[in-house]
């Protein structure tokens, strides 16, 4: 199904952050070359230019617009303690604390965590939140947004 206009922002940082992903399993692919302490700033840098605002954007308004969808609620308690998750794993990137093994998990659950929000919550809230309702959320992203994150 196509991305509702109001949540493409959103789908874009997703699609750059699962690029990410692929980037960092190449890179941990050849140990020869790998280099962790740069992986893990890049994990920091990510969050720092992307991941925070999204997930800011995610909490205040795409959640909350979800939840109106009464069998959305238990999927929005699990992305919002996936988001717990991976802000630890940043926290761990930003002091090197990560090894080559917690490195392929941060990836591995990002990924997986970005195609349950397209997959499930994504899909489910353009199909049952009405046009104003999507509307709504979707100015609200814009306003939070930094100009060159925005669709």
């Amino acid at each position: 199904m196509l991305r509702n206009k109001n949540l493409i922002p959103l789908s874009h940082q997703h699609q750059h952050a699962l690029a990410f992903c692929v980037k960092v399993d190449k890179a941990l692919a050849s140990p020869a070359a790998m280099d962790t302490a740069a992986l893990q700033q890049a994990i920091a840098k990510l969050y720092e230019d992307e991941l925070a605002i999204h997930f800011e954007a995610e909490e205040k308004f795409v959640f909350p617009a979800a939840e109106q969808v009464g069998d959305l609620a238990s999927l929005v308690d699990e992305l919002r303690i996936e988001h717990g998750v991976i802000r630890r794993g940043v926290k761990r990137a930003e002091t090197r604390d990560l090894t080559v093994s917690d490195i392929q998990v941060f990836a591995a659950s990002l990924s997986a965590h970005i195609r349950k929000e397209e997959r499930q919550l994504f899909e489910v809230i353009q199909e049952r939140l009405s046009a104003e309702e999507l509307d709504t959320v979707g100015r609200e992203i814009e306003r939070l947004l930094p100009r060159g994150q925005r669709a």
